[in-house]
């Protein structure tokens, strides 16, 4: 094969070491914060060196927020803004005080 390039793991060797660290990070942050939503959003992800990385870089972060380092503004930043929906029709618009 001339196209392939054979590259070395970062830290697991197969995905299920990767996903035995992946876990670990889970329960690390979920005693921390209750609710993260980044295990959810990378939950597709197959390749163990991109796991790796992420494991790392969610170490990094943990560490961060533990230790105070991060603001709150930066711990709240993860989670998506809940807004109220704004009415739209007359009624609506009428009671709630908007021209």
């Amino acid at each position: 094969m001339a196209g392939c390039k054979a590259v070395r793991p970062l830290m697991s060797t197969d995905f299920n070491e990767a996903h035995r660290r992946v876990i670990g990070l889970y329960r690390a942050f979920y005693r921390y914060i209750p609710y993260i939503e980044y295990f959810y959003r990378n939950a597709c992800v197959t390749d163990i060196r991109v796991i790796d990385m992420l494991v790392m870089k969610g170490y990094m972060e943990y560490k961060e927020v533990d230790h105070m380092w991060q603001q709150k503004g930066h711990v709240i930043a993860h989670w998506k803004p809940s807004a109220e929906i704004k009415p739209q029709d007359f009624i609506g618009k009428f009671l709630a005080g908007i021209d």
